[in-house]
């Protein structure tokens, strides 16, 4: 098959000429004009390939396809921030605002929210959002408490749904480790984004009702790809360390990946084949109560004997700040609500080999 593969980025933010690149390709009279300038794809990048016939994983290619972002989606964002950079320049000269999350790291779909991240120079942690915000075009804002505290609006020209946060450096870094991971193999984005799509349409992916947030799930597809036996993704902090370090300045983080050479896996597992293998690992392999799940060391590791890990149901390692990003699970009984629903649709998907089985494809491509 042939993915149209997204060539664009969040440009203006890096201090360049803000611009979006089309799909490739387009049509013939219109050649692609060239990737963002440091948000390019790592060059490491090759053209996807055939990933087997089945039913199965026609479905998931075909649920990708339909709901992946598209550019008029990120034309809009980009616009947004844009716009928002300027105002907050206004007041605090040495800002940048940052577009992240989904839109950015090659994971989002269509109904996607953006996040938003601002840097400021002077390190303030603790800036009344609120007081940069009220904003004439912007609309509903709302403040989230959390460890990372976020502000919820939306613009009034576009009406995409924004989540703002203030020097969630860590934010950044996860972006473009997550975006270069996303295109480093052809079959790591359509199978993350129809997993997150069942995960939402089961109700195992929502961390503020004490389920699985969406950045968790990403860690745990990415993990089981790195620890099959012929793997399909490498372990880049290990294998680049110097591309990812935690000590390179937020501003370099875009360029960081460049270097990275090519990568072919082994691996020829279809969509399909890779799905369901996702499903048994954590149903029926995974050892819940003593490891944690690490994309830093491409490995299940035992849990540590701290309280931010002890006693914690499920433990995802945040691959910068190695806090919990699994820490939202914290009663037993939706613990046992995600692993049901594993060992469920493993169940149904082993006996049909048809995702309609857990999760209706029309309607989820109609809802994007």
């Amino acid at each position: 098959y042939d993915v149209k593969r997204q060539r664009f980025g969040s440009p203006g933010i890096y201090g360049r000429t803000p611009q979006v690149v089309s799909p490739l390709p387009v049509a013939q009279s219109a050649p692609p004009k060239p990737p963002i300038e440091g948000c390019r794809h790592p060059p490491g990048i090759h053209k996807p390939k055939q990933t087997g016939g089945t039913l199965l994983s026609q479905q998931i290619l075909a649920l990708f396809q339909a709901c992946q972002q598209q550019n008029d989606d990120l034309e809009k964002k980009e616009r947004c921030r844009a716009q928002l950079q300027k105002e907050i320049r206004a007041l605090f000269p040495h800002s940048t605002v940052y577009l992240a999350g989904s839109t950015l790291n090659g994971f989002g779909s269509r109904s996607s929210d953006a996040d938003l991240c601002l840097v400021i120079k002077d390190g303030s942690q603790k800036l009344n959002t609120f007081s940069v915000l009220f904003l004439a075009y912007i609309e509903r804002p709302q403040l989230i408490r959390a460890k990372v505290p976020i502000l919820k609006f939306r613009d009034k020209v576009s009406g995409v749904e924004f989540d703002l946060n203030v020097n969630n450096i860590v934010g950044i870094r996860n972006t473009f480790l997550l975006r270069t991971y996303a295109y480093i193999e052809s079959r790591v984005r359509p199978i993350i984004l129809v997993i997150k799509k069942w995960a939402r349409y089961r109700g195992i992916n929502d961390a503020s009702r004490g389920t699985l947030s969406s950045y968790s799930l990403v860690l745990m597809v990415l993990h089981y790809l790195q620890t099959l036996p012929e793997p399909v993704i490498p372990c880049l902090q290990k294998d680049y360390p110097e591309c990812f370090s935690v000590s390179m300045d937020i501003h370099l983080v875009p360029e960081g990946p460049k270097g990275i050479p090519p990568f072919i896996s082994k691996n020829q597992s279809t969509l399909g084949d890779l799905f369901l293998g996702f499903l048994k690992y954590y149903a029926k392999e995974f050892n819940w109560d003593k490891l944690m799940i690490s994309v830093r060391e491409a490995d299940a590791l035992p849990k540590p004997n701290c309280r931010e890990w002890k006693n914690k149901f499920i433990c995802v390692e945040e691959p910068f700040d190695r806090s919990n990003t699994a820490r939202a699970v914290h009663e037993k009984v939706k613990f046992d609500a995600i692993k049901a629903e594993f060992t469920e649709s493993l169940r149904l998907l082993q006996l049909k080999k048809d995702l309609n089985a857990i999760l209706p494809v029309r309607a989820t491509i109609q809802e994007r």
